[in-house]
């Protein structure tokens, strides 16, 4: 009788040890991953740069940015409509032919990085996002300039005949 609980109190014991040190492997690092280095957590990386940076590819329903100081474009329709921007004053469309002449000379949108400069830096989405809603109000804008310009000459084509 004292050989048997012997024997189950030494498999308990090792069963212990053996939950005890999966458990203690499990709480160090369950995620191989994941790495922590200065307060910083990186996804795929031994090297997080950020508090969170992630190399590799990230699968969400949704991502809300937070404006924090950025303004929003509003400035380019309140130019174009009252004269002046309260929110960004020195803003100014420029016109076609000096775009053209920016897009001829740069390859690229003023104010929007070169590929280049994407590549080397990366870019920050609320910025870009931004950007892009700015260079979608002007063209917004190019537009009915050019439709005002067609109108008129369909009405004046129409008056002269």
């Amino acid at each position: 009788m004292i050989i048997h609980k012997d024997i189950t109190m030494k498999r308990l014991l090792i069963f212990g040890l053996l939950i005890f040190s999966i458990s203690a492997t499990a709480q160090r690092n369950s995620f191989k991953n994941i790495t922590e280095k200065d307060g910083k957590i990186g996804i795929g990386t031994d090297t997080p740069d950020e508090l969170l940076t992630v190399k590799g590819t990230i699968h969400t329903q949704e991502v809300k940015v937070d404006l924090d100081g950025a303004v929003a474009p509003d400035y380019v329709f309140e130019k174009y409509y009252n004269g002046f921007s309260e929110t960004l004053p020195e803003y100014k469309l420029i016109s076609l032919e000096e775009l053209e002449t920016f897009l001829k000379m740069n390859l690229h949108l003023p104010q929007v990085p070169s590929a280049a400069q994407m590549e080397e830096d990366g870019i920050s989405l609320k910025e870009m996002n931004l950007l892009l809603l700015q260079k979608i109000e002007e063209l917004t804008l190019y537009t009915l300039q050019q439709q005002k310009e067609i109108d008129a000459l369909k009405e004046k084509f129409l008056n002269s005949k």
